[in-house]
């Protein structure tokens, strides 16, 4: 055999490994389902500490007053709760939350505003120059499109009182747009998979698991003596995290509580969202893996650390397969005994995200539906992750570029005439060029008779083809969507547009 026939077999292996990995997360899932921690006992509010509550925001006007009203809902001794909205913004982010925070603060609210002028070190700069200023023996961070429902601290606070050791407790995320269309409901069907499998299995087994960056709970002391928020890494949560765990500390996963948030609805948001994690998950591997690797952890452990924070590897993984495999076909290489561990492997993830439709949703299995759609979606990113990670290799572009947010819910709101709406066409052509590029191993597939390998091919096809004209499409759309509103046909969109959003406390009625 050549050697790109034992590359591609390599990298075959790879693949199979990250995919055979969902079968042992599944198996320590079913294992410590029923190993919830007990629940705290109930504290009188003279007995609970103080908490501080950080709302980092960046360009967030469609969002931010919302996010403010939810956090000043929350139900708290008022005498232990500050609130700090940390905004960077260079919009009329500022001048909303400025407004908003000074009439909460004529309510009697201990809520202030702390503007940056640049954004040194992105959200981990922000959160570190409000740990600075904050009075609370704990700190709860929420993102600008979060709505925790009011009883958020009174319900986490708890744990940390009974548990001197516990340095984080993370929620679930729930989704307010979980309906607002087919990309979002695919989206909401991975995060269920995460989150209602992965991290329950992770935490529950005693594994490494990952801060997710938004509703969650740090002990103060926890965040200090693990060295704080640092800027090195696009994934200050992942970061942090990681490292608490490493000097002792406790994560804990808190399924059954719920803060609901916003899906991205355009295809270019969900790039840049998945760009921006791809980037910061290899960063912290290569910055953490050998401190992972020297810790007293079991070899167990380490092994499923190193999986977890190389996961985004898989892109990369599958874009160099597909390049290589049409070389191979033209000298007539017999490709079937990698594919073999590939298709058993690729029963995985959709298994998890069953399992996860299956306890996360009223709507059950129907929610796999949706899974064909996904699959396309995590196929066609891999051109666009693949890109995030060779500048990480390569110590370029470590902007932190924001998830815009557009104040959706259910199916209501509009993100097209949106000008934080995000256009992008060059990766979108790369995603078209690479879907030609698998339909040409097709047709070579079936001029040299390899027909069991064509199935294959079809999904890079369908993948790389729905992301590449999708988000043509996406960027396309907000563009006709001006000239129309210009033209006396269509309706603009400002931050002062408003809808009801749902009530916190009803999480069932979010689709979850």
């Amino acid at each position: 055999m050549g050697i790109l026939t034992w590359l591609y077999i390599l990298l075959a292996l790879a693949l199979a490994l990250f995919g055979f990995n969902q079968f042992i997360i599944l198996a320590l899932f079913f294992r410590h389902i029923k190993h919830a921690p007990p629940p705290p006992p109930h504290f009188e509010d003279e007995e609970l500490p103080t908490v501080t509550v950080q709302l980092p925001v960046y360009n967030e006007a469609w969002v931010v007053e919302r996010a403010i009203d939810s956090l000043a809902d929350l139900d708290y001794p008022s005498d232990k709760l500050e609130i700090q909205v940390l905004d960077d913004s260079d919009d009329k982010t500022t001048e909303i939350a400025a407004k908003r925070v000074k009439w909460w603060q004529a309510k009697g609210l201990k809520i202030t505003l702390i503007h940056r002028d640049g954004r040194n070190g992105f959200k981990a700069g922000a959160l570190a120059e409000g740990l600075k200023k904050a009075s609370g023996q704990f700190i709860a961070i929420f993102d600008a499109d979060f709505v925790p429902p009011p009883d958020f601290l009174r319900r986490t606070i708890p744990y940390f009182l009974q548990n001197p050791r516990l340095g984080v407790i993370q929620t679930r995320w729930g989704h307010l747009n979980r309906e607002y269309s087919p990309v979002t409901r695919a989206q909401a069907l991975a995060l269920d998979g995460h989150f209602l499998v992965e991290q329950v299995a992770r935490q529950r087994a005693g594994l490494f698991m990952g801060f997710n960056g938004s509703a969650g709970v740090w002990r103060r002391r926890c965040i200090e003596e693990a060295g704080g928020w640092q800027s090195d890494t696009l994934t200050e949560d992942l970061d942090l995290s990681y490292r608490a765990q490493l000097a002792g500390w406790e994560c804990l996963f808190l399924p059954e509580i719920v803060v609901p948030a916003e899906i991205p609805p355009q295809l270019n948001a969900f790039k840049n969202q998945q760009k921006r994690w791809a980037k910061g998950s290899i960063q912290c591997l290569l910055k953490l893996a050998p401190a992972v690797l020297r810790s007293s952890r079991p070899a167990f452990h380490k092994f499923e650390a190193i999986l977890h924070l190389s996961n985004y590897l898989v892109h990369p993984l599958m874009l160099l397969s597909l390049l290589i495999v049409l070389p191979l076909l033209l000298q007539g290489v017999k490709i079937h005994f990698p594919l073999t561990y590939l298709t058993i492997a690729s029963f995985g993830p959709p298994l998890v995200y069953l399992v996860a439709a299956l306890r996360g949703s009223d709507k059950g299995p129907r929610e796999m539906l949706f899974f064909p759609l996904l699959a396309l979606m995590g196929i066609g990113i891999a051109l666009n992750n693949t890109v995030a990670i060779a500048e990480t290799l390569l110590k370029k572009g470590g902007e932190f570029e924001r998830t815009p947010k557009f104040r959706l819910y259910r199916r209501e709101g509009d993100w097209e005439g949106n000008p934080y709406a995000i256009r992008e066409e060059r990766m979108a052509l790369g995603e078209i060029l690479v879907a030609f590029y698998a339909l040409a191993a097709i047709v070579v597939a079936w001029l040299k008779g390899f027909y069991w390998s064509i199935p294959f091919f079809l999904l890079y096809v369908g993948g790389f083809g729905y992301v590449g004209i999708g988000s043509l499409w996406h960027s396309l759309r907000p563009v006709l969507r001006e000239r129309n509103f210009r033209k006396g046909r269509g309706k603009s969109q400002s931050p002062g547009v408003k809808f009801p959003y749902p009530n916190p406390h009803n999480t069932s009625s979010l689709g979850l």
